[in-house]
């Protein structure tokens, strides 16, 4: 049973339609000690990283333990952004911590052809090698078995640095962590659940770790 987590910024109705189509069975939560029977935790989001402060002392811990034990947690945009250190959006709201780094406004570019908020379909690009080499494969299990290139959908205005845990990273004017994973630890700043083939396979990916 994945436990959707509501904290009143998530889209929570595309994540269930996309997990129903899965065949998936999921819960959401009243209560933070509801956490530690699910098979996995799912903390979507979306608007203003402030809207984490309803995941309280309570919840927060619930999340750590589950997470402690094993559970599989994923992240979702400003859910993926959660797990980090915190965000500039709301400098005074901390993160879970689950992952170094803190979330940065997107600069954009001088001229504005790119624009901030980052709202469309972008791609996604495997880390770069060594060195600087050109690009691998996609690593790790959450992006297991997607194609070269995927394009996944975005909306966003703040973002995670790339760092050793970024298994994907995308640019738009400047590169930064579109997909993390460390552990049973994951994150997507983009919605796979409005991603198409693409993020329905990592979707699929998440639930085969959950199992």
């Amino acid at each position: 049973m994945i436990a959707l987590i509501d904290y009143g910024a998530g889209n929570l109705t595309s994540v269930k339609k996309a997990l129903t189509a899965l065949g998936a069975a999921f819960t959401v939560p009243e209560s933070p000690d509801d956490c530690g029977v699910a098979s996995g935790l799912i903390v979507p989001g979306v608007g203003h990283f402030s809207a984490t402060t309803a995941l309280g002392a309570p919840w927060r811990d619930a999340i750590g333990r589950a997470v402690r034990a094993g559970t599989p947690l994923l992240g979702i945009c400003v859910g993926m952004q959660w797990l980090f250190e915190g965000s500039d959006e709301a400098p005074d709201v901390p993160g879970l911590g689950l992952l170094e780094g803190r979330c940065q406004l997107l600069r954009g570019d001088a001229g504005q052809r790119l624009k901030i908020p980052h709202v469309g379909w972008n791609v996604l690009q495997p880390p770069r090698g060594p060195q600087g080499s050109p690009p691998h494969a996609f690593s790790g299990r959450l992006l297991a078995g997607l194609p070269s290139a995927p394009h996944v959908y975005f909306t966003h205005s703040f973002a995670a640095p790339v760092t050793t845990d970024c298994v994907a990273s995308t640019t738009h004017a400047e590169s930064f962590a579109a997909a993390v994973e460390r552990g049973h630890v994951f994150g997507v700043q983009f919605h796979p659940e409005k991603s198409g083939d693409a993020g329905l396979q990592i979707l699929r990916n998440y639930l085969e770790i959950c199992a």
